[in-house]
């Protein structure tokens, strides 16, 4: 059963039942107090004569005479026959027992002997008894009008509710088939299912924010998961791809060195090159785990890092390795970022080792490092030949020679860009690839800004 139906069954089951019981106290409470009438007639009556058993009859049929009292006032001799003193619209219809004669001497009574009466008797002359007797048949009748009168108001309030139950819940219900549906079709994976307006009560507008909010989260959710396996597919492919050159050379030269009429000069270069493949692959390895470190390190680890004095160090020995080439720099003092040291050493080394191994030994380098706003920005210059125009828009997420037409011998492993992506993300930064003016590869870095710590404040200021 629906929602909607159980609330409307509900509503019209409690406006009923609210009615019938509003309309039973109304009805018993009426009755009861025409009763209260009517016995304080018979009372009156009854009380005119007390004390004058001779006279009772007379006494009696004064007082109901004096006002219009519509009672029934009979002498009921010792043998049972009656004698009627005065006679109401309703006449009795029997005569009371002995029984009922003696019980209702000291109130009034209803017996079933007389249905549809209310009496009371006393004494009179002679060992007979005076009854005075009302007819209850009108407000039986007038009983039954009420009922029937509850029972049509309980038909409407029953009608009313149900409109009161669709105009104050119509638009909540409408609105949680519309939630129903959106989250089916999110559920079947239609992602462009328009999100339902807000409408209905706080409580329905609640139900909806907490629902997209729920469905927003398992969207991001799905999408990481997936994005993740794309990249475990990629990673797994592209290492596998890295892994197989090197172990099919050495593969290659361990057969070689297998042959017995293998020369020393020949068996020398044949260990030399396993020797650089097994190099290699170490290298590839360590990268693979530094970049798994750096993809799953939290934000927690990092603190505030000397970006100006990691990199001043970088250039330093940047310069000593290579005294031939012009470097140019301008570094803005005291900038410090969120990150961790060996993640920023690496990134910077990491840009200039890319330079050290893929432009010429003359190609120019020019290192800018300034602050816009709460961003440190790093840019990283080289006179080389540059990358092929289609790679500037490739993903730097995974790793890759940009050259294919590069040599292993100067192309390296291809870990240097995705490993720099890896900590600029990881750091909460950007990286950018354009061509530099000094015609090589520009490199952009972006990197949150930190508030360096108090003692490091006062030596930048000293």
């Amino acid at each position: 059963m629906k929602l909607s139906v159980r609330l409307t069954v509900l509503l019209i089951a409690v406006t009923v039942v609210t009615a019938l019981l509003v309309g039973w106290f109304a009805v018993n409470d009426s009755t009861q107090s025409q009763y209260k009438v009517i016995d304080a007639e018979i009372n009156a009556v009854i009380s005119s004569g007390v004390g004058h058993p001779s006279d009772a009859a007379i006494a009696a049929l004064n007082v109901v005479q004096t006002y219009s009292y519509d009672l029934t006032i009979d002498l009921v001799d010792s043998h049972g026959t009656v004698t009627q003193v005065n006679a109401g619209n309703v006449a009795l219809t029997a005569t009371p027992s002995l029984h009922d004669l003696e019980h209702s001497l000291t109130a009034v009574r209803s017996s079933a002997d007389l249905p549809g009466f209310r009496y009371r008797t006393e004494r009179a002359a002679g060992g007979s008894y005076l009854v005075v007797a009302a007819s209850t048949q009108a407000i039986a009748n007038a009983a039954h009008r009420l009922e029937g009168n509850v029972a049509l108001v309980g038909v409407l309030a029953a009608l009313l509710s149900i409109a009161i139950a669709y105009l104050f819940t119509n638009r909540d219900i409408h609105l949680i088939k519309r939630l129903i549906h959106f989250a089916g079709e999110i559920a079947h994976g239609n992602d462009t299912t328009q999100v339902p307006p807000e409408s209905g009560g706080p409580e329905m507008r609640e139900l909806r924010t907490s629902l997209v909010t729920m469905v927003g989260s398992l969207q991001r959710a799905i999408e990481t998961e997936r994005r993740s396996i794309r990249e475990m597919q990629r990673f797994i492919g592209d290492a596998s791809h890295e892994l197989r050159t090197p172990l099919t050379v050495i593969k290659g030269y361990s057969e070689i060195l297998e042959r017995p009429d293998l020369d020393d000069a020949m068996r020398t270069r044949a260990l030399e090159r396993v020797r650089r493949e097994v190099t290699r692959m170490d290298t590839l390895v360590t990268d693979l785990l530094f970049s798994t470190e750096v993809r799953e390190a939290e934000a927690r680890d990092l603190g505030a890092v000397s970006l100006s004095g990691v990199l001043a160090d970088a250039l330093g020995n940047f310069r000593v390795d290579h005294p031939d080439r012009s470097l140019a720099t301008r570094i803005t003092p005291g900038v410090w970022i969120t990150g961790r040291q060996e993640y920023v050493e690496r990134l910077i080394n990491n840009s200039l080792s890319n330079i050290a191994r893929h432009t010429p030994p003359d190609a120019p380098v020019a290192v800018t490092l300034d602050t816009a706003g709460p961003v440190a920005v790093l840019v990283v210059d080289d006179g080389g030949p540059g990358l092929p125009p289609d790679a500037y828009a490739r993903d730097t997420r995974q790793f890759q020679r940009f050259d294919p037409a590069r040599s292993r011998e100067s192309g390296g492993t291809g870990l240097g860009m995705s490993i720099m992506h890896d900590i600029v993300t990881t750091l909460g930064g950007t990286l950018r690839l354009a061509p530099s003016p000094l015609g090589g590869l520009r490199l952009r870095f972006e990197l949150r800004g930190a508030t360096p710590p108090s003692d490091a404040a006062r030596e930048d200021s000293a």
